[in-house]
């Protein structure tokens, strides 16, 4: 888990190119989605957290987001993740 307000963008960008960064989370709320979520692009940089994969998210207790990921939230609200 990456915190974003302690990676320079550049050093972001190189970890997204590399894939070494896939998934983006809310630190606050517990929630993770894809990258290009429209709804992580407007959380506080001091909230956003990056993971390397959906494992990574789950393991550090994040639940998939509602908008992008809508199965993964579907399965994980009806108990099933």
């Amino acid at each position: 888990m990456f915190q974003h307000n302690k990676i320079t963008d550049s050093d972001l960008r190189i970890k997204i190119k590399n894939a070494e960064i896939c998934f983006g989370g809310n630190q606050k709320l517990k929630i993770y989605g894809t990258l290009k979520c429209s709804s992580g692009k407007r959380m506080k940089r001091e909230n956003r957290v990056f993971f390397s994969s959906e494992i990574n998210a789950k393991q550090n207790g994040f639940r998939p987001c509602g908008h992008c990921m809508k199965s993964e939230y579907l399965k994980w609200k009806n108990g099933l993740i």
